[in-house]
């Protein structure tokens, strides 16, 4: 995958027939990986967001890709990816392919090996255990709350995020979090917002792993608790322009039915972090046809009813906007358990990358992929696993 710099295209020097490119990333932990080889292949094909959401690792990546030139986006995405997989006890499967694990049951005993090094010596520039152990705190204490510390994390968002670039509104920037107070899901947004490390940090900061992270008097939690697509707030709370979306998500709905307690594990996490992405998608699809629906009706109305009060609050929701969601879903493999999400091996990362590339390619490849809706509803998808077959 080499990745050659692009210079910053705007929407309309991209031919797309669309007024805005929005990346959607959900969270997933050490699968984020995903995302960025999703990116690299947009990026190479001159296709560069407007807008950029996303929760927990999701937020992260988002934060590289807003917070750096177009040009450095990819290097920066594999330096992060890099530094957090460093581990000098498995980096040899990846620098000796002769000597790296082969088949199901082998890779299946070094993934939980170094998900088990993670769990004690956590990941490079991202979180370490926490020094005492958190019974050990005075309760209260943010020390006392979790498992690891992020302070690496906020120091590694500092040295590769420009946040001055995501502040000055260039591309719009969303992440979501949830208030540990209220419980409510909040989106910290460039729009309204001066987004800081702290921003990102407490979107990804899942209990009891990681702490709450403070801001402006508030504590916060990882997104994915409420919410882990922020496919809402992308098509809910912007202006509404013809949109074409590219949500990648890393965890999926559909599965196998379990064969032992591990398996239930890991379908599990599936379950829960997938957000029901297909269910929320055909609810957005019945608001976007009614709204075009609602435009058509309005459009035949005399004028002396287009002027009243009810006429005007109708007009206020109805268009004929059009959005376009173009779904990439991480497949997991068989030798793939519920520690996955937090199995930090280069090994893992370097493939987690190319299944994020490739599959963006393939679905590049498809003229259905980005091509404007044409049906009555307003909107599609496209999603490769299930329209096309190669």
């Amino acid at each position: 995958m080499n990745f050659q710099p692009q210079k910053d295209f705007r929407t309309a020097e991209r031919r797309l027939p669309f007024e805005c490119i929005a990346l959607v990333l959900q969270g997933g932990g050490a699968l984020g990986a995903y995302q960025a080889g999703v990116y690299e292949a947009l990026a190479e094909a001159d296709i560069h967001p407007d807008w950029v959401a996303g929760v927990s690792i999701g937020a992260i990546n988002s934060a590289i890709i807003a917070g750096n030139e177009p040009a450095e986006r990819v290097a920066k995405l594999r330096t992060f990816w890099r530094e957090i997989t460093a581990n000098p006890l498995l980096d040899w499967a990846v620098a000796a392919d002769a000597l790296a694990p082969k088949g199901n049951l082998p890779r299946a005993l070094f993934n939980q090996f170094s998900a088990a090094c993670a769990l004690v010596a956590g990941a490079p520039g991202f979180f370490s255990l926490r020094q005492p152990v958190p019974w050990l705190y005075p309760n209260g204490s943010i020390e006392s709350t979790s498992f690891y510390d992020t302070n690496r994390l906020k120091s590694t968002l500092e040295r590769l995020v420009d946040f001055d670039r995501i502040n000055a509104g260039g591309m719009r920037f969303s992440v979501g979090a949830v208030n540990v107070r209220t419980g409510n899901l909040v989106y910290f947004d460039n729009e309204t917002h001066t987004i800081r490390p702290e921003h990102v940090m407490a979107s990804g900061s899942l209990p009891p792993g990681f702490p709450a992270v403070e801001i402006e008097g508030e504590f916060y939690w990882d997104g994915g608790l409420v919410s882990n697509t922020p496919l809402q707030w992308v098509v809910e709370h912007g202006t509404r322009q013809d949109t074409i979306a590219f949500q990648v998500d890393l965890w999926s709905e559909r599965g196998e039915l379990p064969r032992n307690l591990a398996d239930v594990a890991a379908r599990q996490k599936e379950i829960q972090y997938s957000s029901r992405t297909r269910a929320h998608t055909d609810q957005f699809k019945q608001y976007q046809r009614a709204r075009h629906t609602l435009a058509n009706l309005l459009a035949k109305l005399p004028a002396d009813l287009l002027g009243s009060e009810e006429a005007r609050m109708l007009s206020s929701i109805a268009d004929h906007k059009v959005y376009k969601l173009v779904h990439l879903i991480y497949g997991s493999k068989q030798y793939e358990t519920h520690s996955k999400d937090y199995e930090f091996s280069r090994l893992s990362m370097e493939e987690h990358w190319r299944a994020g590339y490739f599959d963006a390619l393939r679905t590049l490849r498809h003229p259905e992929a980005l091509r404007r809706p044409d049906n009555q509803d307003g909107v599609s998808t496209y999603d490769l696993a299930a329209d096309a077959q190669e």
